[in-house]
């Protein structure tokens, strides 16, 4: 991150709780991370490890819009001329991609979709508002959904997956349904996803933190071989799939405001 970059992200830490409270901080983007942010989340992440104080972490976006819509659109990522060495910008976003072992509860408010996966897909639980709403775009830009896939299968049954990549911009799911299939564990009253995330990291952040360290890498280790048997197909399937860049953009540009929340 270069010098005078702005900060995008908020990391505040309350050490008599042991819980810390990273805010993505986007919100006239919908808090889309572009390679600027994206660094910054990596940044805190490891230093997170760091820190004896924080025994758990609460992860949200500012604004009552959204979570995160995933990667800004704005957002140029040179390629290599080459499938064999696809550049994914998200995929060492979130915490278990930067080795950081303590328990991450996310708090969702308003829209999560797309690259949000990348962060729901490495936290321990989800708590949301009743205004939250989850899908995925890349179907409807002529993009594979590929890693974003592969994390919510370990989420959610399988058909409602495939229907949330596979409907694309058509379809949000609501919160009360993605609490129904279990993607989210807690639906909140409104206003109270933020509140009711942090009110549980403290009571985990009270637990003795070598255990509970241990806990969350023992739940990992068993998602592990699954996502990398997914991962190791993604590239090519993104390669093969995705249509060209002047395509996405027209497709993008295109888009029919209506969709249908269930």
């Amino acid at each position: 991150m270069g010098a005078g970059a702005a900060m995008s992200l908020r990391v505040s830490a309350d050490h008599d709780t042991g819980v810390a409270v990273v805010t993505l901080d986007r919100p006239h983007r919908l808090n889309a991370i572009d390679l600027e942010l994206r660094d910054q989340l990596v940044a805190a992440w490891r230093a997170l490890r760091f820190d004896d104080s924080v025994r758990a972490v609460v992860l949200t976006g500012s604004g009552e819009r959204a979570f995160c819509t995933g990667i800004d659109r704005d957002t140029e990522v040179p390629q290599p001329n080459s499938p064999y060495m696809a550049d994914d910008p998200l995929l060492r976003v979130g915490p278990k991609s930067n080795d950081l072992w303590k328990p991450v509860i996310a708090a969702v408010r308003g829209m999560a979709c797309g690259g949000a996966f990348y962060l729901l897909g490495e936290s321990e639980f989800v708590v949301a508002d009743p205004d939250a709403t989850f899908f995925d775009p890349h179907t409807t830009y002529g993009m594979v959904s590929a890693y974003e896939s592969v994390l919510m299968a370990q989420r959610m049954p399988y058909g409602e997956v495939a229907r949330m990549m596979l409907m694309g911009t058509a379809e949000r799911m609501s919160a009360r349904r993605a609490y129904e299939v279990g993607l989210v564990s807690e639906l909140t009253a409104p206003g109270e996803a933020l509140a009711r995330a942090t009110e549980a990291a403290a009571v985990i952040a009270a637990q003795p933190a070598a255990g509970v360290q241990g806990t969350v890498r023992a739940l990992w280790a068993a998602r592990e071989a699954a996502l990398a048997a997914g991962f190791a197909q993604a590239p090519h399937l993104i390669s093969l799939g995705n249509l060209p860049d002047d395509r996405q953009a027209e497709l993008f540009s295109a888009r029919r405001p209506g969709f249908r929340t269930r």
